[in-house]
């Protein structure tokens, strides 16, 4: 029997990911979220207006889109409820945020130079993705009380460094599924992938019948 219900998040599974940028005076910044999907090589995100995310975004139009495994939890879970924002919002004051600045230190992850962007990479991800600002969208400007507190980042993917472990055997351009084992979050709370549960007619696809023009200029960059 289903029954009417007002949930006050409607997080029900996506992956999280690791977004780094470069902070106005050339340190990083490090922030987990997973208001995020993809389509070809183009990335949506959502993100608070007040964040030092969405700041950096704005200013350096670019940013790397770290994808952590399971194996990367305890990580992600120590960045939680860290901002880089100084002083930290009013609304993450309430939810209990404070200021870090090393987010790389407390985390314990690691640097390293992106290719096309300035922004780095993590290295203990298994997924990085470069990408730079196509479009930027408010979302909720039909609402009084909402607008202007979110924004939605149109993300265009300039280079993708895939780990060896997750891809297919001899193919270094496809991901093997029954290896990728992302980080999910599902109303707040982690969770991973767990077995194929039934075979899919959308695999019988090839996947190189996907590929768009992004992909071009991605090389050029």
């Amino acid at each position: 029997m289903h029954l009417r219900s007002e949930p006050s998040i409607l997080y029900f599974g996506t992956p999280v990911v690791l977004i780094s940028t470069v902070n106005e005076n050339g340190t990083y910044n490090l922030a987990p979220m997973s208001s995020v999907f993809w389509l070809g090589w183009r990335c949506m995100l959502g993100l608070s207006a007040l964040s030092k995310t969405t700041e950096n975004i704005l200013r350096t139009g670019q940013c790397v889109l770290n994808l952590p495994s399971i194996h990367q939890v305890e990580a992600v879970n120590l960045l939680a409820r860290t901002t880089g924002s100084h002083p930290v919002p009013p609304g993450k004051q309430q939810k209990g945020y404070r200021f870090e600045q090393d987010k790389f230190g407390i985390a314990g992850l690691t640097p390293i130079a992106a290719e096309t962007v300035a922004a780095p990479r993590v290295l203990e991800c298994p997924v990085h993705m470069e990408a730079v600002l196509a479009a930027t969208h408010h979302l909720a400007a039909d609402s009084v009380a909402q607008r202007g507190k979110i924004v939605t980042f149109e993300m265009r993917i300039t280079r993708i460094h895939l780990d060896d472990s997750i891809l297919m055997e001899g193919q270094q351009h496809k991901v093997d599924p029954d290896k990728w084992r992302p980080l999910i979050m599902s109303f707040q709370e982690f969770y991973g992938l767990g077995g194929k549960v039934h075979p899919s007619t959308l695999a019988q696809i090839p996947e190189h019948l996907y590929r768009t023009a992004d992909m071009e200029q991605a090389r050029e960059s």
